[in-house]
């Protein structure tokens, strides 16, 4: 993409206009040349208040490879233009970036007029941010940090051969396709109080098997051993949308929570039955129903039998304990990151090092902490690939020139900063136990957080990714 920004800011902080133009190269073929386009709109400029907004898009065919799905989907390239100019206008009124961000980002309870447009066009839904602790991510990911020490101690510094510098940036993505995407799962009782899950979603290294797992035992009160997963099997499994646009743990895990719940009703109308006594008095606790009225019990083994042995459900066609339940997306639901990246460049060989990361992330409830800290990690190493080393170098006939990882450079673990990773909490009201998407959102940080580094460390704005030795060299000289 190449993109063109131009932004109207107040002296007092506030923004007073944003366009933004976007020429897209598809290559040969369309199949994701509008939607990829149009995210770099519909992603990003809702996260700016701000109600004079122009967005213009064109995609362009070419002989170059054809353009597909990648993590990021347009975000990436889209907050790239927006972040930078976020900096320059921060730095243009004299305002410290990190309260400028925070005077100028959507707050919960606020809408967008790109929402508007998105629904009256027929690709998105007009609706209101329900969760959002992007304020809180900014303060704390300032805070481990230490912006403000850093940010006194660079100051001016314009001399020696390696200078240092910091930026930040902020950051929002919506998991899901509103009112296309859907899910849906299958489980049933055992014998021995163990239950098999059956989901149509893919595990493509994400701990989707183990969230999802998670979900289901959290609300049946089993651990996740008790959980059989069987996924992805199109033979056996229900059908899910696929593992893509961030939803597996906020629509698949939608979508198994309501399976769970299902379970759940069919448990308690076999408890409340062998210990006579109303629904409302019993509770689900450690593979038994228990009375919170007189503490009889029954262990989940005795009702799974007796749900499949007696007559007493085959009243009503009903034996083994079981259900199916479907969910589809509503709307999508908007995850925010506050990112911040110290740099060291040498002024003599034009190699940049990243230094320190951080990252605070709101993602709604966090499901299993060590996963989601490792989808990360995960992303902000691609994305500091993305902005230092990573490019594909084309001939004249569109030929690749670069095929190989001898000649097309990815982080490796010698090349990895400190990431430091906060997890910062909401409660998004549509998503299971409040849990949010967050699997893009974090590519598309590094990018403009260091750019923003390399203007506060030397003075000059790369625009142009990967920002190589051969770019900074360049920059200098001119």
């Amino acid at each position: 993409m190449v993109m063109w920004a131009k932004t109207g800011v107040k002296k007092d902080g506030g923004i007073s206009a944003i366009r933004l133009k976007v020429l897209s190269n598809t290559g040969p073929y369309g199949a994701h040349a509008m939607t990829v386009m149009s995210n770099a709109c519909a992603k990003t400029l809702p996260l700016f208040r701000c109600e004079n907004i122009n967005f213009i898009g064109d995609t362009v065919y070419t002989n170059l490879p054809k353009a597909g799905a990648y993590r990021g989907y347009g975000v990436t390239q889209g907050i790239f233009a927006m972040a930078v100019m976020m900096d320059e206008m921060a730095g243009t009124i004299g305002m410290d970036p990190v309260e400028f961000w925070k005077n100028n980002t959507i707050k919960e309870g606020e809408t967008s007029p790109i929402f508007k447009a998105l629904s009256e066009t027929g690709s998105g839904v007009d609706m209101v941010v329900e969760s959002c602790s992007l304020p809180e991510c900014i303060d704390e990911g300032a805070k481990a940090f230490g912006w403000s020490e850093k940010r006194a101690r660079f100051r001016n510094q314009r001399e020696g051969g390696v200078r240092h510098g910091i930026g930040m940036c902020c950051i929002m993505q919506g998991g899901t396709v509103p009112l296309a995407d859907m899910a849906s799962a299958s489980a049933k009782m055992n014998e021995d109080g163990s239950f098999n899950l059956l989901i149509g979603a893919a595990d493509l290294g994400t701990g989707a098997d183990t969230v999802l797992s998670q979900i289901f035992a959290e609300n049946l009160g089993i651990t996740v051993e008790d959980v059989i997963v069987y996924a992805s099997d199109t033979d056996v499994t229900p059908f899910d949308k696929g593992a893509y646009a961030s939803g597996t743990t906020y629509l698949s895990g939608s979508a198994v929570l309501k399976t769970a719940n299902k379970i759940r009703e069919q448990i308690l109308d076999e408890a409340s039955a062998i210990l006579k006594e109303p629904k409302e008095n019993l509770l689900i606790e450690e593979k038994a129903v228990v009375s919170s009225e007189t503490g009889n019990k029954v262990e989940f083994t005795q009702i799974a039998k007796r749900a499949l042995y007696t007559n007493t459900r085959r009243a009503r066609n009903l034996f083994q304990i079981a259900a199916t339940a479907s969910e589809y997306s509503r709307l999508p639901p908007q995850s925010f990151a506050a990112h911040f990246a110290e740099v060291a460049v040498d002024t003599e060989t034009g190699q940049v090092k990243v230094l320190s990361y951080v990252a605070a992330v709101d993602c709604g409830t966090v499901i299993n902490p060590r996963l989601a800290e490792g989808q990360v990690h995960g992303a902000i190493i691609n994305g500091i690939g993305y902005a230092l080393t990573e490019k594909l170098v084309f001939d004249d006939k569109g030929r690749v020139r670069n095929p190989s990882f001898r000649d097309y450079k990815i982080l490796s673990s010698l090349d990895i900063p400190e990431i430091t990773t906060i997890m910062v909490p909401s409660y998004e009201p549509t998503g299971p136990y409040g849990a949010k998407t967050l699997g893009e959102i974090n590519i598309n940080g590094p990018l403009p957080a260091i750019s923003n580094a390399i203007k506060n460390a030397l003075g000059i704005r790369l625009c142009e990714t990967p920002f190589t030795p051969e770019q900074v060299l360049k920059a200098l000289r001119e």
